[in-house]
């Protein structure tokens, strides 16, 4: 069974024809049972009215009330308690055209896909919306795809379904209870390892939305960095959500935008998340060694706070980079990485210096520039040698680990490293 949810916030005027359209389409397109459950967000006019009269005169369709807006709030809600196998919602302004239903729910029915979802993005999707519609949607799914390596097109569409076991697991850890519920939950299905399938739709604005754009905005904003937050510490189970969900077909694959793809790809993810914490951890060092640096250049000298400055800047970069890039956590071998993190620094100092001092040998007369361009190279093949040696060396998973999507490092019982009791 399917069930479709419809949220609604003070939609009287236009409740009836939207629920009468897509119970009509269901009984005509669909090779299956579904039923339409009418979310109702506290409305404050006649909402509640229609949709119990509907509920009452057609067999289908279902109303719940809830005393609080958020359409997040009313998805976890309804979706929760369903009884169906499939769950999905629609606007109830029907902005995306319901010829794209049977498509998104059948990858899911079939057992094919954990996820779907409509894309407005896709070349092959017809959209009619303004200018500042669009440039606002598409620079949000940038940010998505920057801040969070998503690989998903299209965050806020609304038109998605999900299977119900993939629902129990995910839903639980989706905090959001408004507009960014979405993203959350997609971000969070993702980095799990589960397929997203993305179906085309063809999609026209409402132009009596009374969606208020700067607040919805920033509220994402804030969603954007509390998720990026959680899954760089870790913290979020996601590991252990995709053996709980078998798939029919390969199990090494997934579908994202409909395209069958190797289902390492949340590793690649985790690969571009290490590399932007490294390289943000390794400012952050350089501007502590600049600031120590200073600090103690008049009573050590500068050989004196050269060494200083950066044994406690090497022993706090590694000590960063152990917790926030590779999402280890606890004591557990942090003694081991503390030493291997200054031999790799002394391998990185010996470059620079051991370039230095060959171009002092081999031009001597050489310009500063000269000088300046070495040490900048030296300093790259430096910075690229420090990364491998954390990352296959230092921090490398040992036996009985497995890397976790998110970048931390998981025991095989579900702990993470040092969490062991």
């Amino acid at each position: 069974m399917l069930d479709l949810v419809i949220p609604v916030y003070n939609e009287a005027a236009g409740l009836e024809d939207s629920v009468r359209a897509v119970c009509a389409y269901l009984t005509r397109e669909l090779p299956f049972s579904a039923r339409v459950t009418i979310a109702d967000n506290a409305s404050t006019d006649g909402t509640l009215a229609v949709a119990e009269r509907l509920a009452a005169e057609l067999p289908q369709v279902k109303v719940v009330h809830l005393d609080a807006k958020g359409r997040g709030r009313a998805l976890a809600t309804v979706w929760s308690t369903s009884d169906a196998q499939v769950l999905a919602y629609c606007d109830v302004d029907l902005s995306t055209d319901l010829s794209a239903l049977l498509p998104l729910v059948a990858p899911l029915v079939s057992g094919h896909s954990h996820v779907a979802i409509g894309t407005r993005l896709a070349r092959s999707s017809r959209v009619v919306r303004g200018t500042k519609r669009e440039f606002i949607s598409r620079s949000y799914n940038f940010l998505l795809r920057t801040s969070l390596a998503a690989r998903f097109s299209d965050a806020q569409c609304g038109f998605k379904a999900i299977r119900a076991d993939a629902a129990r697991e995910l839903l639980p850890l989706v905090q959001d209870t408004g507009w960014f519920f979405d993203t959350e939950l997609l971000v969070l299905a993702e980095r799990a390892g589960l397929r997203i399938h993305e179906v085309p739709v063809d999609w026209v604005d409402d132009p009596d939305s009374r969606v208020d754009i700067v607040a919805t905005a920033m509220a994402d904003l804030r969603g954007v960095g509390r998720v990026g937050r959680e899954l760089m510490s870790g913290a979020l189970p996601l590991s252990e959500i995709r053996e709980h969900l078998p798939l029919v077909g390969d199990s090494q694959t997934r579908v994202v935008q409909g395209v069958v793809e190797p289902a390492d790809a949340p590793a690649r993810s985790a690969l571009l998340h290490q590399l932007v914490r490294f390289i943000i951890v390794g400012v952050a060092s350089t501007l502590a060694f600049a600031l120590i640096y200073l600090l103690l250049r008049q009573p050590l000298g500068a050989q004196g706070a050269n060494v200083t400055s950066l044994l406690i800047t090497a022993i706090a970069n590694t000590a960063a980079n152990r917790r926030v890039t590779f999402g280890f956590r606890g004591s557990t071998n942090a003694a081991r990485h503390q030493g291997q993190g200054l031999l790799v620094f002394f391998f990185g100092w010996a470059l620079t210096s051991g370039s230095l001092a060959l171009v002092g040998v081999l031009a001597p007369t050489a310009p500063h520039s000269v000088e300046l361009a070495v040490l900048v190279v030296a300093n790259l093949v430096a910075t690229v040698l420090r990364f491998l040696l954390f990352r296959h060396w230092v921090f490398r998973p040992r036996a009985g680990t497995v890397p976790d999507t998110n970048g931390a490092t998981v025991v095989a019982d579900g702990l993470t490293e040092g969490a062991r009791p």
